[in-house]
């Protein structure tokens, strides 16, 4: 299977701080995939000083690459998705995340309780 990870569940990988429920995502026999919008997400917020999100960009980019994550460029389809996801979620970051997933035909591991509420392709953990 495969999967996209939002950035919070990257974080945790990162930090090693999985919840139990999202562990079982993470065996060799499923493809994860991260999202540029997971960067620019944490160079934004990492600007505005936010606490959780003081990873050094650059140094995790390295690290999600070395570890085998594959990276999932945003593309004018993933653009094009957006007009027909509801306004549940007002998060560009994981609306932009959630469209990426729609169209790749994969599912997006989240722990957002927002995105619960779309239908499809999302995992809660």
């Amino acid at each position: 299977m495969r999967y996209l990870l939002d950035t919070h569940v990257l974080l945790w990988a990162a930090e090693d701080t999985l919840p139990r429920s999202a562990r079982k995502y993470f065996s060799e026999e499923h493809t994860l995939y991260f999202s540029s919008a997971s960067l620019w997400e944490i160079v934004i917020k990492r600007a505005l000083n936010r606490e959780d999100f003081q990873i050094d960009p650059r140094a995790f980019h390295t690290a999600l690459i070395a570890a085998g994550y594959l990276e999932l460029s945003i593309t004018s389809q993933h653009a094009l998705t957006l007009e027909s996801l509801p306004p549940i979620h007002k998060d560009p970051f994981d609306r932009i995340l959630l469209s990426q997933a729609i169209t790749e035909k994969m599912d997006l591991v989240t722990a957002d309780a927002y995105l619960s509420n779309y239908p499809n392709h999302i995992i809660m953990v």
